[in-house]
C-alpha cells in the first residue's frame, strides 16, 4: 500500500466505526498560544477534552500534520541520521470524547492492524502501565495476546506516574495510562523489547499509542476519576507505512523515495555533479522540505524569533547539507513541485500555495548562501592571533545569530588544527532549549471555574433583557454568594444581550440593575465557550446568586464597535481584491475607536493601492445594502462559498455573515445596513512582522474627526506659509525650488572659497624629499569645503601630501590627501590616523583620500606640525 492509500484506509475504517472525519488543523495553532507548532493529533481537540468546547460528535478521526522541531519535542538534530526521526510527520488518530473507552479503543486498534492491514499477530507486542490491570485483561482475555507479549511499564522516569506509559497533559489536569503497540522488525535488527536494557535499538518499533484520559490530577498530585473518560490515540503514518511496505527505514517508503530522487536531482543541478545518493544529507533535505513548506503555507516567514526562527533554522539546515554536497546556488525550492505531487491531493492548501512556498524558500536560500560567506569572514576573524580553541560562546553566536552550523565551524577549525569548545557551545545551546521548552510547555487553561448553566446570548436581536438570573459571582477570582457596593466583580447570567469578547471584537459595556442595585459593566468575556462573564463594579446595593436583573448594553459603544467590525469584513475583501488572494487574516482588534487588521503580505501597500482599497470599501458603504447573519451547518456554509479563516476552529453550526459583497463566517455583532458604517478612512499601514502587514482604519464619527484634524493641520500649515490650503502644494514646491537654488548658490560660493583658499594655502607647502607637504587649518569649513579645497590643492601642487583640518565646537574634522604619484610612499589612511590619534580620534579611507574626526581641538596645532616629520620618515 502507498502512503496515500494507508492514510485513506485508516480514515475510512474509523468512519465506518461511527467517527467523524475531521480535517487536519494547520501546523501553526490558531487558538493555542502555549504551542509553537501543532505536535500531536489531539491538539485541535484540546478544548474538547478540557470541557471548554463541545462538538456534535463524540467520536472523531484525523490525519494531522505535525511539526517537532523545538521545545520539548525537538527531533531536528537527529533527522537524516536515524530511520524514523522527522521534523514533519503525519499522525493518524482516533478520539473518543466521553463515548467509548479502553475495550473499544484496543479492539479498534487490533482489528485495523491485523484484519485490515493484515499484520501478523506474532509480530506485535504491547505495553501497558504497570498498574493498569483493566488494560491487561482486555489484551489478554478478550484480544488474546499472550501474557508474555504484554509488558508492564512502571514509573520509570523518576517520580510517581512519571512513566512511558502514563500520559499527562500538564502538571495538573486530564491524564491517564496508555497502552502502546510495537512491531517486531525481526532478529536481524539490533535491539530489545520495550523495558529492556537495549530497548533503544531499532528491532521493536512503536507504531500506535492509545491514551486513556481517566483521571484529573490536582495541584497536590491527587488523582480524581473523570466523569467522562476519553480516548486519544496516535499512529505515525510514516512508521506504519514502513511496516506495511516491508522496509526498515521511513526514508525507504514510496513518499520519501520520490522526494529523495527530487533532492538529488536538485542538488546535482546546483553544482554537486552526481552527489552520493546514500548520503544522510539527502534525507535531511527530503525531510525538511515537508516541514518548511507546510509552515510557509500557514503564513510563517523566515525570521529571527519564534516560529519564523524555527522555519529559518530548518530551511538553513537543509540548505547547508546541500552546500556540503556541493550545491553552490539555490536548489531547495525546486523540491516543492515534487512535494505537491506527493501530498497536494491530501492537503489542497499546499497545492494552492505552491508558488508562494517556492518563492519564500528561494529567497531564504539566496540569503543563506550569502550568510555562509559572511560566517566564514566572522570565523576567520575569530582565528586571528594564533588561538588554539574557538570558545563555545563564539561558536554558538555563529550558529544562532548568523546561521553558521557548528559542524561547519568544526570542519574549518580542524583544517587549521584549532579545536572548538563543544561543551561551551552545548551549554549555550541548552540555555536556549530550556527557554524554548519553558515557552512551549503544554499548559492547562487557567481561569474561573464554573459548573452551572450556560449563558444564552440574545444580543443579535436586542440590547436589553429583562429577567436575567445571576448564576455565579466572582470576587478576586473566587466564587462568592453575594457582593456589595464598591466591589469589583464578575457576574454570570443565564441570559444576556452583552456580547463577550471574541474573534477580535471587544466585549460590550453597559449596566445591570434592579430596584435595589446597580452594576456598571466595563467588559464582557467568555469564561467558557458558552459562559459569559460581565466584569465591572458594584455602584449601588447588593447582588446575590439567584437575583433577577435587567441587563442593558451601552447603545453608543455597541454601535461604534459594530461599525468598525462590519467595516473590517469589507476591508478584508477589498485587500484581497487589490493585493491578491494570498491575503489571509492574521489577527484583528475591533473596538469603539478603530479597527486594526493584520494580514499576510510581503510588501508595503502603495498610496495608489490604499486609495483603491478605500474606494472599494466606501462604495460598498454607500450602496447601503442590508446585512444578514444566518446560522447553518458547517457543510452548508462551505457550499455558500463563505470565506473561512484557515486554521480557525469552527463548530458544527456556524453563522454566515453577508455584508455588501463580503461573505464570511463570523459570530460578532454587525450593522443592519452597510450605510450605517458612515464611511471608512485608513489612517495607517505598516509591517508588524516578517510577511505580516497591519492596517488601521476609523469609521463613523471617528472618520469625520480624523478628517477634520487633518484639515486643521493643513490650514495651519497654509497659514504659516501665507497661502490658501488649495495652493499649499504649489507653495511647498516653490519653497523647495528656492531651497535648491540657495543650495546651488552656496555650493558655488564654497567652490570659490575652496579655490581661493587653495591658492593661498599652496604657498605654505614645504618640500620634503621632493614631495610638497602641507598641513593647515581652515576655520569654519565643513566636510564639503574640506574636500573641494583638497581637490584644488592636489591639482595645484601636483606631487603632494596634504592634511587639512577644521574645528567646530569641540569636534575636529580632518582630511588627508595624497597625489597619485606619491601613493607608493604614503597612504592617506595611515596619515589621517596618525594625526587623528593625537586629537582623540580615528578614521580611514582610500589610499589617495581619507577622513577622520577627533574630540581634542587643543592638540590640533601640535598634530598638524608633526605631519612634516612623519612624511620625512617615510
Amino acid at each position: 500500500m502507498k502512503v496515500s492509500q494507508i492514510r485513506q484506509a485508516y480514515l475510512d475504517y474509523f468512519a465506518q466505526k461511527g467517527h467523524q472525519i475531521v480535517p487536519s488543523s494547520p501546523v501553526v495553532p490558531g487558538d493555542d498560544p502555549t504551542l509553537l507548532f501543532t505536535n500531536a493529533g489531539m491538539n485541535q481537540f484540546k478544548d474538547v477534552f478540557l470541557g471548554f468546547d463541545k462538538r456534535s460528535y463524540s467520536r472523531a478521526t484525523s490525519a494531522q500534520k505535525c511539526i517537532r522541531a523545538g521545545g520539548k519535542h525537538n527531533d531536528l538534530d537527529n533527522v537524516g541520521y536515524t530511520a524514523r526521526h522527522h521534523t514533519f510527520f503525519e499522525m493518524l488518530g482516533n478520539f473518543s470524547f466521553g463515548d467509548y473507552f479502553k475495550q473499544e479503543a484496543i479492539g479498534f486498534a487490533w482489528e485495523l492492524l491485523t484484519e485490515v492491514f493484515k499484520l501478523p499477530k506474532d509480530k506485535l507486542l504491547v505495553t501497558i502501565y504497570a498498574e493498569d490491570d483493566e488494560a491487561f485483561e482486555i489484551w489478554n482475555k478478550q484480544i488474546g495476546v499472550p501474557a508474555e507479549r504484554i509488558i508492564r511499564i512502571g514509573d520509570n522516569k523518576g517520580g510517581r506516574y512519571a512513566s512511558d506509559n502514563f500520559w499527562m497533559m500538564g502538571d495538573t489536569g486530564p491524564c491517564g495510562p496508555c497502552t502502546e503497540i510495537f512491531y517486531d522488525h525481526g532478529e536481524h535488527i539490533a535491539g530489545g523489547p520495550p523495558g529492556s536494557p537495549d530497548e533503544d535499538g531499532d528491532r521493536y518499533i512503536e507504531i500506535w499509542n492509545n491514551v486513556f484520559m481517566q483521571f484529573n490530577r490536582d495541584e497536590a498530585g491527587n488523582m480524581h476519576p473523570l466523569p467522562k473518560p476519553s480516548v486519544d490515540t496516535g499512529m505515525g503514518l510514516e512508521r506504519i507505512a514502513a511496516v506495511l511496505q516491508q522496509v526498515h527505514s521511513n526514508y525507504e517508503i514510496d513518499l520519501f523515495v520520490n522526494l529523495l530522487k527530487a533532492a538529488k536531482e536538485a542538488v546535482d543541478g546546483a553544482g554537486a555533479e552526481n552527489c552520493d545518493a546514500t548520503s544522510p544529507s539527502l534525507k535531511v533535505i527530503a525531510d525538511h522540505i515537508r516541514a518548511c513548506s507546510f509552515i510557509v503555507v500557514d503564513g510563517v516567514i523566515p525570521g529571527n524569533a519564534g516560529r519564523g526562527y524555527v522555519l529559518r533554522r530548518i530551511a538553513r539546515r537543509a540548505i547547508r547539507h546541500g552546500y556540503k554536497l556541493g550545491a553552490r546556488k539555490p536548489f531547495f525550492y525546486q523540491l516543492v513541485p515534487a512535494l505537491v505531487k506527493e501530498m497536494g491531493e491530501a492537503y489542497p492548501e499546499l497545492l494552492a500555495a505552491k508558488d508562494k512556498v517556492s518563492e519564500v524558500i528561494k529567497q531564504e536560500e539566496e540569503r543563506f548562501f550569502q550568510t555562509i560567506a559572511n560566517g566564514m569572514e566572522i570565523l576567520e576573524a575569530a582565528l586571528v592571533g594564533g588561538t588554539k580553541t574557538v570558545d563555545g560562546d563564539t561558536a554558538f553566536r555563529l550558529h544562532d545569530t548568523f546561521g553558521f552550523p557548528l559542524d561547519l565551524t568544526a570542519d574549518v577549525c580542524r583544517e587549521r588544527n584549532v579545536a572548538v569548545d563543544a561543551a561551551g557551545f552545548e551549554s549555550a545551546m541548552q540555555k536556549q532549549r530550556d527557554q524554548a521548552r519553558a515557552s512551549g510547555k503544554f499548559k492547562v487553561a487557567q481561569g474561573l471555574e464554573y459548573a452551572g448553566k450556560p449563558t444564552q446570548f440574545h444580543g443579535y436581536d436586542t440590547l436589553n433583557h429583562e429577567g436575567a438570573i445571576v448564576t455565579a459571582l466572582y470576587l478576586d477570582g473566587s466564587t462568592v454568594q453575594s457582593v456589595k457596593a464598591g466591589d469589583a466583580v464578575v457576574v454570570v447570567l443565564d441570559n444576556t444581550p452583552f456580547y463577550a469578547e471574541s474573534g477580535g471584537q471587544i466585549g460590550d459595556q453597559g449596566e445591570l440593575r434592579n430596584e435595589t442595585m446597580r452594576f456598571a459593566v466595563a467588559d464582557t468575556f467568555k469564561i467558557q465557550a458558552d459562559v459569559f462573564g460581565h466584569q465591572g463594579e458594584m455602584l449601588e446595593g447588593e447582588i446575590k446568586v439567584g437575583d433577577v436583573l435587567a441587563a442593558s448594553v451601552n447603545v453608543e459603544h455597541r454601535a461604534e464597535v459594530m461599525r468598525n467590525h462590519s467595516a473590517t469584513h469589507i476591508l478584508h475583501k477589498a485587500l484581497r481584491e487589490i493585493l491578491g488572494d494570498h491575503v489571509q487574516q492574521k489577527g484583528s482588534l475591533v473596538d469603539a475607536n478603530k479597527t486594526r487588521f493584520d494580514f499576510t503580505h510581503n510588501a508595503p501597500i502603495s498610496a495608489t493601492e490604499l486609495r483603491q482599497i478605500e474606494s472599494i470599501v466606501n462604495t460598498e458603504i454607500l450602496a447601503n445594502t442590508a446585512t444578514s447573519g444566518k446560522v447553518m451547518s458547517l457543510d452548508d456554509a462551505q457550499k455558500t462559498g463563505a470565506m473561512m479563516l484557515f486554521g480557525e476552529k469552527y463548530g458544527d453550526e456556524v453563522r454566515v455573515l453577508e455584508i455588501g459583497t463580503s461573505k464570511e463566517l463570523c459570530g460578532g455583532t454587525h450593522v443592519s445596513r452597510t450605510g450605517d458604517i458612515g464611511s471608512l478612512k485608513i489612517v495607517s499601514e505598516g509591517g508588524v512582522a516578517a510577511g505580516i502587514r497591519r492596517v488601521e482604519a476609523v469609521t463613523g464619527k471617528h472618520a469625520l474627526s480624523f478628517l477634520q484634524a487633518m484639515e486643521d493641520q493643513i490650514g495651519q500649515a497654509a497659514a504659516i506659509l501665507k497661502t490658501h490650503p488649495a495652493d499649499l502644494v504649489n507653495r511647498v514646491t516653490q519653497l523647495q525650488e528656492s531651497l535648491r537654488q540657495a543650495e546651488r548658490e552656496l555650493d558655488k560660493a564654497n567652490s570659490k572659497l575652496a579655490s581661493s583658499q587653495g591658492d593661498e594655502l599652496a604657498t605654505q607647502a614645504v618640500d620634503v624629499n621632493g614631495i610638497k607637504v602641507l598641513a593647515a587649518r581652515i576655520n569654519g569649513a565643513d566636510a564639503q569645503v574640506l574636500r573641494e579645497t583638497m581637490d584644488a590643492l592636489k591639482a595645484k601642487l601636483k606631487t603632494a601630501v596634504i592634511v587639512l583640518a577644521s574645528v567646530q565646537g569641540d569636534k575636529v574634522s580632518l582630511i588627508a590627501g595624497v597625489t597619485a604619484d606619491t601613493i607608493a610612499k604614503v597612504k592617506a589612511g595611515d596619515l589621517v590616523n596618525f594625526v587623528a590619534q593625537q586629537v582623540g580620534g580615528k578614521g580611514g579611507g582610500k589610499p589617495e583620500m581619507a577622513m577622520a574626526g577627533g574630540t581634542e581641538p587643543g592638540q590640533l596645532g601640535q598634530a598638524l606640525a608633526s605631519v612634516k616629520d612623519w612624511v620625512a620618515g617615510k
